[in-house]
């Protein structure tokens, strides 16, 4: 990237979502406005080009100086026996810092997309799966199968960047890769056209039925018989045929958006989607890709796991961390009025506001959120990857990359004000 003084940056990162797109290139002009010049999509565009308004920290709804609010801060969580840090839409070091405070305090960790992303992480914790990266993918698939979702509505630039690729390592006609549709209605499946005009399958069914479906597919994948004609609509002999492409495929890539997978018990079709990938690689070669990612959600939970060594939704009251996916549940705590205080954190989305709560609340995040915002603390802070500098991991996991400070502003890094809070108390 470019240094600060220039107006033209380079392969700039863009954390708008899980594909952490690394080829954007942005202009700032002479009022620090920022501008997506070059492969930018929506989710990128709105992120970059958004106007931050002007806001200062408040107590009680009344501006403060920094320092004031900072000390309102730490004396709330003083104050509580039971804290809940929950939203926490940050990137690797404010995670970190986050994470310190909650030792220190005895904390509940909530993310605002852990009820998506448990989907994934309860099958991983009950049976492993085979998954790959999105560098395999665009070197190496020639099927893809893609599963109640249409992926760009979650990741705009993923077809782009990962199936329809101008080049790839082993010489593969990219352009020749199959995409096949199965479950979910009325998904825009343009992206899954080839540059060569082939038109993908599209097997589609009521997002309800994706169990139904999964398990009919996983059991044609087994060698097993059908003796019903359709399965949720879908004719059994498309399934059949479905089943022998994947098993004649050289590398088959099976993916899915937890976030979309929005029905009771979904982590158990998951685990089906899981399951048959490794059915197939006792003579092929397949993998599973889970996809979406966003409001670092995937940076938070790497973070807590290194460091606390569980995922999202443990608690620290007892000086050790403490784990359990369901009770620890933000929505459940402040239901069942198991917290007496809440610090919220959304730096990227300043739409992402903090639940009501009946007890004293703490809200840091993007300065956009202050009009929103009804809380005792409200202290705003810079946005990663735009006023300062930071760290993220890419949706599948095996690669962090660097987020860059685009302009120069006066606003203080999360990483800076949970440092404070946590000096303070």
């Amino acid at each position: 990237m470019n240094h600060l003084n220039a107006s033209t940056f380079e392969a700039v990162t863009c954390p708008a979502c899980g594909l952490l797109c690394d080829d954007l290139k942005i202009e700032r002009n002479a009022t620090d406005q920022l501008k997506v010049t070059t492969n930018g999509c929506a989710k990128s565009i709105a992120f970059f080009e958004r106007t931050p308004k002007e806001s200062k920290p408040t107590i009680a709804g009344a501006p403060a100086e920094l320092k004031a609010a900072i000390a309102k801060a730490a004396e709330i969580l003083r104050g509580s026996n039971q804290p809940l840090f929950a939203g926490l839409g940050t990137e690797v070091q404010g995670m970190r810092s986050i994470m310190s405070l909650a030792d220190k305090v005895g904390a509940t960790l909530d993310h605002m997309n852990a009820y998506s992303s448990f989907r994934n992480t309860l099958v991983v914790q009950n049976s492993g799966w085979q998954v790959t990266t999105l560098t395999e993918v665009r070197n190496r698939v020639d099927l893809l199968v893609v599963i109640g979702t249409d992926i760009v509505s979650h990741n705009p630039r993923f077809f782009e960047r990962n199936i329809w690729n101008k080049e790839s390592m082993f010489g593969q006609d990219t352009a020749s890769r199959e995409v096949v549709y199965l479950g979910g209605e009325n998904l825009d499946t343009s992206h899954g056209v080839s540059p060569n005009g082939s038109q993908p399958t599209v097997l589609p069914c009521d997002l309800e039925k994706i169990p139904e479906v999964t398990a009919a597919l996983r059991a044609l994948i087994l060698g097993k018989s059908l003796h019903a004609i359709e399965v949720a609509g879908i004719k059994t002999t498309d399934l059949q045929a479905l089943a022998e492409k994947l098993k004649a495929a050289k590398y088959s890539v099976v993916t899915w958006v937890s976030s979309d997978l929005n029905f009771d018990h979904a982590e158990l079709s998951i685990q089906n989607i899981t399951e048959l990938v490794i059915a197939l690689n006792a003579k092929t070669r397949s993998s599973g890709l889970p996809l979406g990612g966003s409001e670092g959600d995937y940076s938070v939970n790497q973070t807590s796991t290194w460091t606390s060594g569980y995922p999202m939704r443990s608690r620290f009251s007892r000086g050790i961390p403490e784990y359990d996916p369901h009770h620890y549940r933000a929505e459940t705590l402040l239901e069942n009025n198991e917290a007496d205080a809440m610090l919220w954190v959304s730096t990227f989305n300043p739409e992402k506001l903090p639940p009501k709560a009946n007890m004293p609340s703490i809200v840091i995040g993007h300065p956009n959120m202050q009009v929103q915002v009804n809380a005792d603390v409200f202290i705003p802070v810079g946005t990663a990857g735009i006023d300062h500098t930071g760290t993220m991991f890419r949706i599948d996991s095996s690669v962090s990359l660097p987020l860059g400070k685009l302009k120069n502003s006066d606003l203080p890094s999360l990483n800076t004000v949970i440092a404070a809070i946590e000096a303070a108390l």
